[in-house]
């Protein structure tokens, strides 16, 4: 298990290193559209699961969705204190 916070950590580690095989690298190389285009699957993905699947499917989507959050930060620019900023 890991925070926030740690992943976070962990994914600028990946993409700093241009780590082969990486799918954080891999997703940064094809920009931000193709980002953007995963948080929306996986906020709707969220949002189906909670109407219909149960909190585990539930809880494993919105971490999906966090981690591809995570990743369009990283492909703007952004860090933590950027967005906990306006929490």
């Amino acid at each position: 298990m890991k925070t926030f916070e740690e992943l976070f950590a962990e994914l600028q580690a990946k993409a700093a290193a241009g780590t082969p095989g990486s799918g954080t690298v891999a997703a940064l190389e094809k920009g931000v559209h193709f980002i953007g285009k995963k948080v929306v699957e996986e906020a709707a993905e969220s949002w189906m699961a909670a109407e219909h699947e149960g909190p585990e499917r539930t809880a494993e989507e919105i971490s999906q969705l966090l981690y591809q959050v995570q990743v369009l930060m990283l492909a703007t620019n952004l860090d933590l204190k950027d967005v906990y900023r306006h929490l």
